[in-house]
């Protein structure tokens, strides 16, 4: 295992030498080594004791002041929430919020990290009939999200001399106002289009060069492939965070075949004109919105693929001065 984990170290630093030039490449290595999956699988593990944490619930809650927390301790970030009220077409109120951590909030260039943390409410897809209005514990779905995120932000903090700002977005309501994802058939997301709709406060003279969405990202044996919206949307900025991804990662991030188009929450972003990304293993079977989907599925290997290729984009991105959206 020691072996492997020098190998490792010795390629990633080849690849950041070549990505980001040789000065300070042993700083940035660190950042990549740095990326602690089992750290994010803590991460899971902590959000699972607040199941369920679909809108309204007092996991619901418990998971917002979570993130904050973890946020507050970070150097170099500041917070903002974003709380509204909405509906469901039954008449039920729902309290919504996005939690947005602005890493670096004075660096003009941006880009978007995002993941929701809302999880669904009932293990509606579960093979036992008897388990079906259980809570979902959603461990990939939902918590594998959020742990990148955190973790992404812990490897970045000594940072400090960069010119690109990353924005990590925690989304509400991504699984729709029933809080069933797929198992709605009028599903929508609420989190993301409010986000949207609230850009020009949060960028007011330049939107971010990027936002790649992050969603069931934890299971073993991970296999990612392209999204077809990510990649009309995301055009250079997509085959930058590819290719990156199957240096760091060959086993995980995967050419073909091209699957979706998927609705989730890089819809919205897309459509406001900033190129973004999905990355997302959708092919979950037999866990998917189960009372399966559980820690012991996630794979400490397989976040830290997913973490340190997002770290090195980064870096890249960092270092190239300019985006690559390809439109």
């Amino acid at each position: 295992m020691k072996v492997k984990l020098f190998i490792a170290i010795a390629l990633l630093t080849q690849f950041v030498a070549a990505s980001v030039g040789t000065s300070a490449v042993a700083d940035q290595a660190s950042n990549i080594v740095r990326w602690n999956g089992k750290a994010a699988m803590t991460h899971i593990n902590l959000l699972l004791r607040w199941t369920p944490r679909s809108i309204g619930t007092v996991g619901h809650a418990d998971t917002v002041e979570y993130i904050t927390q973890q946020l507050s301790s970070s150097p170099g970030v500041t917070i903002e929430r974003q709380e509204w009220i909405g509906s469901r077409g039954d008449g039920a109120t729902l309290h919504l919020i996005n939690v947005i951590g602005r890493f670096h909030p004075e660096r003009r260039r941006r880009i978007i990290l995002a993941t929701h943390f809302d999880s669904i409410v009932s293990a509606y897809k579960d093979p036992d009939s008897r388990l079906r209005a259980d809570p979902m514990p959603g461990a990939n779905n939902s918590a594998s999200g959020v742990a990148v995120l955190l973790e992404t932000l812990h490897s970045l903090r000594r940072w400090i001399d960069g010119t690109v700002g990353v924005d990590f977005v925690f989304l509400d309501g991504e699984e729709g106002p029933y809080s069933l994802g797929e198992g709605d058939p009028k599903w929508y997301p609420l989190g993301s289009p409010h986000f949207a709709d609230k850009l020009q406060s949060l960028y007011p003279t330049q939107l971010p060069e990027v936002a790649i969405v992050y969603d069931m990202v934890c299971k073993k044996d991970l296999r990612l492939y392209p999204e077809a919206l990510s990649i009309q949307s995301g055009g250079g900025e997509f085959r930058r965070l590819w290719d990156i991804g199957k240096k760091t990662a060959p086993g995980v991030f995967k050419d073909g075949p091209t699957i979706g188009p998927i609705g989730d929450d890089q819809m919205a972003l897309a459509a406001k004109g900033i190129p973004s990304i999905l990355v997302i293993d959708f092919d979950y079977s037999p866990w998917f919105n189960t009372t399966k989907d559980t820690a012991d599925k996630c794979s400490i290997t397989s976040l830290e693929a997913v973490g340190r290729t997002t770290v090195l984009y980064i870096l890249n991105k960092a270092a190239s001065g300019s985006s690559e959206s390809g439109r």
